[in-house]
């Protein structure tokens, strides 16, 4: 039922749908679930401020998660470390590597793209000003 509100095109349809969702869950008497959606949506819903094309790379996190895999999949293949700054010096081994290939250079997002939506969102912040 949740993926259902990331999936609406835009904010308030998407706030539509969580209410309608909290809705649901208070019929399935699951009041607390239904508490939890309507106090946490606005928080979870602020990837709309930015232009669409960034919308799913913003709201997850897989960049990271890949990142996390790959430095536990290295720290599984040794199994036990002798200390701390054997496991920390494997890690950061790795995360240096990272830093130092084109993996590192990849463009996440089109950051030209976030300036032009800026620029639109400052006009329309000063005519609504003067107008």
């Amino acid at each position: 039922m949740l993926k259902g509100i990331y999936a609406q095109d835009s904010r308030q349809e998407a706030l539509a749908k969580a209410e309608s969702i909290a809705h649901k869950l208070e019929a399935m008497r699951l009041s607390k679930a239904a508490g939890i959606v309507r106090g946490g949506v606005e928080d979870t819903l602020s990837f709309h401020a930015f232009p669409r094309e960034h919308w799913m790379r913003i709201r997850t996190n897989n960049m990271l998660e890949r990142i996390m895999r790959e430095i536990r999949r290295r720290t599984n293949v040794v199994g036990c470390f002798p200390d701390g700054n054997s496991a920390l010096m494997l890690a950061s081994a790795r995360l240096r590597h990272i830093a130092g290939t084109k993996w590192s250079s990849a463009r996440y997002l089109n950051m030209k793209r976030l300036e032009e939506h800026k620029q639109n969102y400052i006009h329309e912040m000063i005519a609504e000003v003067a107008g």
